[in-house]
């Protein structure tokens, strides 16, 4: 029973997504398709301004943060209450690191995941061992202890007064404006979303995709269940711990009030609309969430004006944006459970069934 035995290819019977292929990129296509999404991302600079490269600032940080929950949820099939806070916690970690000790701010970002790491393996050995409603309950506990202990540990953030993040800062040459801090990003987010494809086609990647699927069968094939459940945590946290360092370098100060369990629940939706066991879902989500407020804030300022505005409806506009982020999830897990990425999967079937429908009539 403890001899190591090969680990199948996972199965995508609970998601109908292509994870099961072994390749870094599905097709060819999906490759240039890549390569041009990148190369338009690089001149964007030179012509977006400072409002959409804000935005798009704030999908890369999410985007990886989301991606780390996407292992822990997606493919082990554990559930996290806490991301938010442990999200948090790298950004007050990096905060420290570079205040305390003086360590450059391009080298606290990763050992704030690192941190992070620690503490999220710290709370998931425990919650490892639990499932269902009993571990939201535990991951929901560690977003609580967190949120006391950023309260408390005034030396390390600063208690409520809160900690500055200085800019990142790389062989003298700052990332201050957000045209230059947009590169920082988009290369943490590259590395992170390749870092995070490869571990998926790893025996651990495999092995949590078999544990979500089958615990029992999982064991049978000699998976140590807890010990992967805990992997996943661990790797959860540390992509945390980076989108929240780059967070808190962006914005140059850090608050205890913006990592509450809202933000937990904001994650979540991030990888319930993208798609959940997919990398690329985190990607989407994140866009989508961001994009979403902006959208109902131009469509409410639209109404509102049709009305002939007024001190209700401009009181409106915010709880507007907020519901609207929760009537989106419903109807996701109603008509899409499985996210945009399986929405443009199916697309994109389509698309080739109708092109191989085209060239058999010709």
């Amino acid at each position: 029973m403890n001899q190591r035995l090969a680990i199948p290819e996972p199965t995508t019977a609970e998601v109908p997504v292509a994870i099961a292929c072994n390749r870094l990129f599905l097709s060819r296509s999906s490759l240039w398709l890549t390569v041009v999404l990148i190369a338009v991302l690089l001149t964007l600079p030179l012509f977006a301004g400072s409002y959409w490269l804000s935005l798009l600032i704030q999908v890369g940080y999410l985007a990886i943060a989301a991606m780390g929950l996407n292992l822990l949820v997606g493919y082990s099939g554990q559930i996290s209450l806490g991301h938010g806070a442990f999200f948090g916690f790298g950004a007050f970690a990096s905060a420290w690191l570079n205040n305390t000790w003086g360590i450059p701010v391009i080298f606290c970002i990763p050992l704030a995941g690192l941190m992070t790491m620690a503490v999220g393996t710290l709370f998931g050995a425990p919650a490892a061992r639990l499932k269902g409603l009993y571990l939201a309950i535990a991951t929901l506990s560690a977003q609580y202890i967190i949120e006391d202990f950023f309260v408390r540990a005034e030396g390390f953030t600063g208690g409520v007064s809160g900690s500055l993040a200085n800019p990142v800062n790389l062989f003298g040459f700052e990332f201050y404006s957000d045209e230059r801090f947009f590169y920082l990003v988009l290369a943490f987010v590259l590395i992170m979303f390749i870092a995070a494809r490869n571990i998926v086609r790893t025996r651990a990647g495999r092995a949590m995709v078999a544990v979500r699927d089958h615990h029992l069968s999982a064991e049978i094939m000699g998976i140590h269940l807890t010990g992967t459940r805990i992997l996943a945590f661990a790797l959860a946290s540390f992509y945390a711990g980076i989108g929240g360092a780059l967070f808190g370098h962006y914005l140059g100060f850090v608050s205890i009030e913006g990592f509450t369990i809202l933000m937990s629940i904001q994650f979540l939706a991030i990888i319930i609309i993208g798609g959940l066991g997919t990398i690329r879902g985190a990607l989407l989500g994140a866009v989508f969430i961001v994009g979403l407020p902006e959208l109902m804030q131009v469509i409410a300022s639209v109404v509102g004006e049709a009305l002939g505005g007024g001190l209700a409806v401009t009181q409106a506009m915010p709880f507007v944006k907020e519901i609207s982020i929760g009537v989106v999830i419903i109807l996701f897990l109603l008509f899409e459970p499985h996210g945009l990425v399986n929405r443009w999967e199916k697309l994109k079937r389509k698309l080739k069934s109708k092109r191989s429908a085209g060239v058999t009539a010709a």
